[in-house]
C-alpha cells in the first residue's frame, strides 16, 4: 500500500511539472480540502515557472490571509491584479482583506471595481455589504445584502447577514423573515436556528424560541451559542430552576466565559441567592475587567445588599468604561436618589429616556425642551407624564410652580387621571394621552421637574393637600356609611407586571391580622388575584370596593371618607398623600428611592408613616409592626376627624 501510494504522488509531481496551470489547478485543490501547506508549495512552484501567474499570486494572497498574514496577502493578491485587472473576484478578495486591516477607503474602492466588473456578483455585493456593516452603515448595508439576494435566490448567506444585521438592531420582525428565508435555501444551519431563536423571544414569543434552540441543539448537542441563549429564554420566562441548570450546561462547555457567568449571577439574583450572585459577578469581572455590564450588575446585587455605596462606585466604574451605558447612568440614579443625593440622581435620571428595559417613549418635539433655565413668562409649556400614574400623582405638585412663573401650562395625563386631575391648580388646559395637542413653545416631562427646580431633600415641594376630590365626594358618602369608625382602607399588592412587584406586593392573607383590631375596612385593592379574591369573598368584615372603582376620581372620593390607608408601595399611596390624607405605607426591605433609607416620614408627604421590612424580608413582620400601632390609635382615639 505505501509503495503504491509513493508512485502515485511520484505520478503527480511529474504531471504538475507540465505548466503553471496545471500546479496552480493541484494548489486549488489542496486550499479547498484545507491543506494550506501543499497548496503553497504548488502555487510557488507555478510562481517559479511564471511569476506573473495571476491564479498562482490571488491564491497564494488568500492562503496567506488564512494563515493570518494580512500585509503580505495584500501585496499578492494586488500583484494578481496587475497581471489581470479584469478579474472580479480578485478585486472583491483584495477589498475583504483591506477590510480587515480597518483601510476601509481603499476596500471600498476594491468592492466598486470588483462589481463595476461583475455587477451581477452576489458575492461581490455581499462583501461590500460587510464593509458598509462594519463601518455602521447599517442601512446601507442592509440594502447591500437585499440586493445580492435579489441576484442570487439561493444565497443563505446573504439573507442570514441581513438578518443578523437587523437582529443586532432590535428590529426583530424584520430579521426573523430572513431568517426564515435562510433556512428555507438551507435547512438545518445551528446559527440561524439560534437566531432565529433570539428574535423570536425578543418578540415575547418564548416557547417557539425554545424550540428553535432545542432544534438546534438536536443537530450539534454542544453549541454553546444556543445552549446559551436557551438559558436565557428560560430566565425571561421566570423558569428560574431550568436557567440555572441551562447555564452550567453553558459553562460546562466553556467554563472561562465571563458573560455565562455574569448571566448566571443575573438568575441568582433573581432567585435572591444575592451572596451567590455577586461572586458571579466580581469572577467575570476579574476575566474581563471592561466588562461593563457586569460593573453594572454588581452595582445592582450591591443596591439589593444595602451596600450603597459600593454600588455606586459599581456603577460609576461601569461609565467610566462606557460613558454612554444608559443602564448604569439610570441604576445610579436610583441608587443617588434613594441616598437622599438628589441633585447627582435627578441629572443621572434623565438617562431613563434611553435605558432600554423602561418602555418609554421619547416624544421628539419640535419645541425646545424646559429644565429650568429659560424664562417662561407669556410662554405656553407642555408638562407630559412619561413615566407610571404614581409618578404623575407625585410630581404634578410642581404644576403650580411653573405656572406661577407666568407660563401658560398644558398637561397631558394618562386616561385614568383625568377627571381627578380636573381641577388641578395652574393647569390651563388638561388633555388626555393621544388627543390632539394645541400648540406649545416649550415642553418637559413630569418627572424631569425636579431637575427644572433644582430640587434638594431641603426643598421639596411637600404640598399636604394638592389634589382635591371635589363634588363627587359625597357619591360614597351613603356607600360607606356601614363601615364603622375609624375606617380603614387597605391595598396589598400592585400591577403583577412591574419589575419589582414581588418584592413590593404581599398576599391578602399576609395582612388578615390587622382585621382583629376593632375597626372597619374598605378594599381599594383592584385586580384582586385569585387567591386573594377567595378570601375577600369570605372575610365579610372588609367592604371590598375595588370592582366598583372605575376611576382614580372614584378612589380618591373613597378615600376622603377614610380616616386611614394602610398600603404598600403602589399609586394609591400617591393619591392619598397628594389628598393630604393619614396613609402607612408598608415598605420592602430595599425601597423605592422616594422612601430614602432608615426613616419613617416622608419629605414628599407629611401624612405618610414608613413601615419597612428589616434585613429578613419578610412582611409578617411589618404587619406585626402595623397592627401594635393600629391598636395604639385605636385605643386612644388618635384618628384625624372625618370631614363631612
Amino acid at each position: 500500500m505505501s509503495r503504491q501510494r509513493a508512485r502515485t504522488k511520484g505520478h503527480e509531481d511529474k504531471k504538475e511539472k507540465r505548466s503553471p496551470s496545471d500546479l496552480f489547478d493541484a494548489a486549488l485543490r489542496h486550499f479547498q480540502s484545507a491543506r494550506l501547506g501543499p497548496a503553497e508549495d504548488r502555487c510557488r512552484r507555478a510562481l517559479a515557472l511564471d511569476p506573473n501567474h495571476a491564479d498562482s499570486l490571488h491564491l497564494l494572497g488568500l492562503i496567506h490571509t488564512q494563515s493570518g498574514k494580512l500585509d503580505t496577502a495584500i501585496d499578492l493578491i494586488a500583484s494578481a491584479i496587475k497581471s489581470n485587472p479584469n478579474n472580479a473576484e480578485y478585486f472583491s478578495n483584495l477589498g475583504a482583506v483591506l477590510r480587515q486591516k480597518n483601510r476601509f477607503e481603499e476596500a471600498r474602492k476594491s468592492y466598486d471595481l470588483a462589481i463595476k466588473l461583475a455587477p451581477n456578483s452576489a458575492r461581490a455585493w455581499i462583501n461590500l455589504g460587510d464593509l458598509l456593516r462594519a463601518q455602521g452603515q447599517y442601512d446601507e448595508s442592509l440594502l447591500t445584502y437585499d440586493h445580492a439576494l435579489t441576484l442570487d435566490s439561493t444565497s443563505a448567506e446573504a439573507a442570514n447577514k441581513g438578518g443578523t444585521l437587523l437582529l443586532e438592531r432590535d428590529r426583530f420582525e424584520e430579521a426573523l423573515v430572513r431568517f426564515d428565508r435562510s433556512q428555507a435555501i438551507l435547512p438545518d444551519q445551528i446559527e440561524v436556528l439560534s437566531n432565529s431563536g433570539m428574535c423570536l423571544s425578543r418578540l415575547n414569543r418564548r416557547d417557539e424560541a425554545i424550540a428553535q434552540f432545542r432544534k438546534a441543539l438536536q443537530i450539534k448537542p454542544d453549541f454553546v451559542d444556543a445552549v446559551h441563549n436557551l438559558a436565557l429564554t428560560l430566565h425571561e420566562l421566570k423558569r428560574l430552576e431550568e436557567a440555572l441548570a441551562t447555564f452550567d450546561r453553558a459553562l460546562s462547555l466553556s467554563p472561562d466565559k465571563a458573560e455565562f457567568i455574569n448571566n448566571r449571577g443575573n438568575v441568582l439574583m433573581s432567585l435572591r441567592r444575592n451572596e451567590e450572585a455577586l461572586a458571579h459577578y466580581e469572577r467575570a469581572i476579574a476575566l474581563m475587567p471592561d466588562f461593563t455590564e457586569a460593573h453594572a450588575n454588581r452595582g445592582l446585587v450591591l443596591d439589593e445588599l444595602f451596600r450603597m455605596d459600593e454600588a455606586a462606585e459599581s456603577y460609576r466604574k461601569s461609565i467610566a468604561l462606557k460613558s454612554d451605558y444608559p443602564n448604569a447612568h439610570w441604576n445610579l440614579a436610583i441608587n443617588r436618589l434613594r441616598v437622599g443625593d438628589l441633585k447627582t440622581g435627578w441629572v443621572e435620571a434623565e438617562w431613563r429616556w434611553k435605558t432600554p428595559k423602561l418602555p418609554l417613549i421619547e416624544r421628539n418635539f419640535k419645541c425646545p425642551l424646559w429644565l429650568g433655565a429659560e424664562p417662561l413668562r407669556g410662554k405656553t409649556i407642555l408638562l407630559h407624564n412619561d413615566q407610571g400614574l404614581g409618578d404623575a400623582l407625585h410630581f404634578c405638585r410642581y404644576v403650580p410652580m411653573v405656572a406661577a412663573m407666568g407660563a401658560n401650562v398644558i398637561l397631558e395625563v394618562q386616561k385614568e387621571l383625568y377627571e381627578l386631575l380636573s381641577g388641578l391648580a395652574g393647569v390651563s388646559k388638561l388633555v388626555s394621552n393621544g388627543e390632539t395637542l394645541p400648540d406649545f413653545d416649550l415642553h418637559c416631562s413630569l418627572c424631569s421637574l425636579p431637575l427644572a427646580f433644582d430640587t434638594v431633600l431641603d426643598t421639596i415641594p411637600s404640598a399636604t393637600h394638592y389634589i382635591s376630590v371635589g363634588n363627587y365626594a359625597d357619591a360614597w358618602k351613603n356607600r360607606l356609611a356601614s363601615v364603622k369608625s375609624p375606617r380603614i382602607g387597605l391595598v396589598w399588592s400592585g400591577n403583577p407586571s412591574h419589575t419589582n412587584d414581588r418584592n413590593r406586593s404581599m398576599a391578602l392573607e399576609v395582612l388578615l391580622p390587622l382585621l382583629d383590631a376593632d375597626a372597619g375596612y374598605v378594599s381599594l385593592q383592584k385586580d384582586a388575584r385569585h387567591a386573594d379574591r377567595e378570601i375577600l369573598d369570605q372575610r365579610k368584615e372588609i367592604l371590598d370596593l375595588g370592582p366598583e372603582l372605575k376611576s382614580f376620581a372614584d378612589t380618591a372620593a373613597v378615600i376622603s371618607h377614610l380616616d386611614l390607608v394602610i398600603s404598600v408601595d403602589t399609586s394609591v399611596v400617591h393619591l392619598a398623600g397628594a389628598l393630604g390624607r393619614p396613609v402607612w405605607v408598608l415598605l420592602p426591605y430595599v425601597p423605592d428611592w422616594r422612601w430614602l433609607l432608615h426613616r419613617t416620614d416622608s419629605p414628599w408627604y407629611p401624612t405618610a408613616r414608613l413601615f419597612r421590612q428589616t434585613e429578613a424580608r419578610d412582611w409578617r413582620t411589618v404587619v406585626h409592626e402595623v397592627r401594635t400601632e393600629l391598636d395604639s390609635l385605636v385605643h386612644r382615639r388618635l384618628m384625624l376627624p372625618l370631614k363631612h
